[in-house]
């Protein structure tokens, strides 16, 4: 017997708020059903739920997200989110087009923008 992964869940000062920004960075809507102020909070089709609880990030995320850009290079990507809201972390972009760059969700949880499946089979 094996389990299945239902939700990733994600802690938050302010579950709507922060499930509104992933909503945008992924382009999946909010369930129909939530509304601000809600305790939690459901991206469909991504399986994220967005948990308000009382105390804020202090440390590090022990487990963060890849994100890949589907329509528009990384670089791109990273100037589309940082105008959602994202802070920067850390750029690992190299000069030869490689490596990613370690964003902030306005909360402070770090997420990696890594090159399109375009870039990469264009090589570098």
């Amino acid at each position: 017997m094996t389990s299945a992964i239902h939700h990733t869940t994600i802690d938050s000062t302010d579950a709507y708020r922060l499930a509104l920004f992933w909503s945008e960075v992924l382009g999946l809507p909010v369930h129909e059903d939530d509304e601000p102020g809600d305790p939690e909070v459901l991206i469909e089709g991504a399986g994220l739920l967005f948990v308000t609880v009382p105390e804020a990030k202090t440390l590090k995320n022990r487990l963060h997200f890849d994100l890949q850009p589907q329509d528009r290079t990384r670089d791109e990507e990273v100037e589309r989110l940082l105008a959602l809201g994202a802070t920067p972390v850390a750029d690992r972009r190299n000069p030869d087009g490689t490596g990613w760059a370690v964003l902030a969700d306005p909360e402070g949880n770090e997420f990696c923008v890594e090159r399109s499946a375009a870039e990469r089979a264009a090589g570098g």
